[in-house]
């Protein structure tokens, strides 16, 4: 997988050390900008942009724990979907529901609905916690022992993480119905 490759990871992993992910990239960065370039030939400087160029899109990519693994689902032949309301839990979608006509009543400006909503943003933040968890857990699962099965698991987790993200962003843009 390039992104990882342009870090010179040994093989690519879920799970990285922040810390040694920054010190493969600071370390990449020197020896491929192009300003090490000036004096080579044109072709040489323009390979070193766009090594300099996957180098960046890899370390933005492996930084997040989000984008990395659906990075690394996708080159193992997985499509990140967006989660259907058809596969959500029915307690959250009784949550959600909630929170649209919470929603639709702050927009008719009835402002005691606000702490309803920044309630179920809140409940919002600590499901997508929890997930952010289990995720964890399975990256380190799976770099352990690579099961396909885990795979799964994963992009489910991703799925479902995206939705609440989606539902936390929708609580947190509640128009302010502040005529003044």
């Amino acid at each position: 997988m390039l992104y990882y490759q342009s870090l010179e990871f040994a093989e690519p992993n879920l799970s990285l050390d922040s810390d040694d992910l920054q010190r493969r990239f600071y370390l990449r960065s020197r020896q491929l900008h192009p300003d090490r370039f000036a004096r080579a030939s044109n072709a040489e400087q323009q390979a070193a942009l766009e090594a300099s160029s996957v180098l960046n899109d890899a370390y933005r990519t492996l930084r997040n724990p989000v984008l990395r693994a659906e990075y690394f689902l996708k080159h193992h032949g997985f499509d990140i979907g967006e989660q259907r309301s058809k596969d959500v839990a029915p307690d959250l979608l009784e949550e959600v529901f909630e929170l649209n006509m919470a929603l639709e009543e702050l927009k008719m400006g009835d402002e005691s609905v606000r702490e309803q909503i920044d309630h179920a943003r809140g409940r919002f933040e600590h499901l997508r916690q929890g997930i952010d968890q289990q995720l964890e857990e399975l990256f380190g699962r799976y770099d352990r022992q690579p099961e396909p099965g885990l795979l799964v698991g994963i992009r489910g987790l991703l799925n479902r993480r995206r939705y609440i993200s989606n539902l936390i962003e929708t609580a947190t843009m509640a128009p302010s119905t502040d005529k003044s």
